[in-house]
């Protein structure tokens, strides 16, 4: 199994809302079709500061990882953070997420960027991946919706 990585393509579109769809109903999140273009678009856009990495097998698009490259007050390179990542379910436990992460932890360690994090709901089976990277820390979120 030969996985590949790589910036997100105009190509990949109809591969990636496949994806994208399985990614909302696993948080059973209904997103409009405005919300999805508007991501789609800002995922694409070289100027954004939005950016997606996606795995590739035998030429299909099986994982992304969609990331916001952000300034911080503490630091004087910019921070990564990796938003939403997801893996077509036939090809979990094979690696492919594994290596998607490192995929852009390497980019951000060449790139020069000072941190690279992510968040995850508590009984998401995929902490035992992340916490190979780093054990997760003792920070709370709060989150008020507008």
């Amino acid at each position: 199994m030969v996985v590949t990585f790589r910036s997100l393509e105009a190509e990949d579109k109809t591969q990636w809302l496949t994806l994208w769809k399985g990614y909302n109903d696993f948080y059973a999140s209904d997103l409009s079709e405005d919300v999805t273009e508007y991501t789609w678009a800002r995922l694409i856009d070289p100027g954004s500061s939005m950016f997606c990495r996606v795995a590739v097998m035998d030429g299909a698009v099986v994982g992304f990882a969609h990331c916001v490259l952000h300034e911080g007050t503490w630091v004087t390179s910019p921070i990564c953070y990796l938003e939403d990542l997801f893996v077509d379910p036939v090809w979990r436990g094979k690696g492919v997420a594994r290596e998607l992460i490192q995929f852009v932890l390497n980019e951000a360690k060449a790139q020069g960027w000072s941190r690279f994090y992510w968040h995850t709901r508590i009984h998401n089976p995929a902490r035992k991946l992340y916490d190979e990277f780093v054990p997760a820390d003792d920070f709370v979120r709060y989150c008020v919706s507008l």
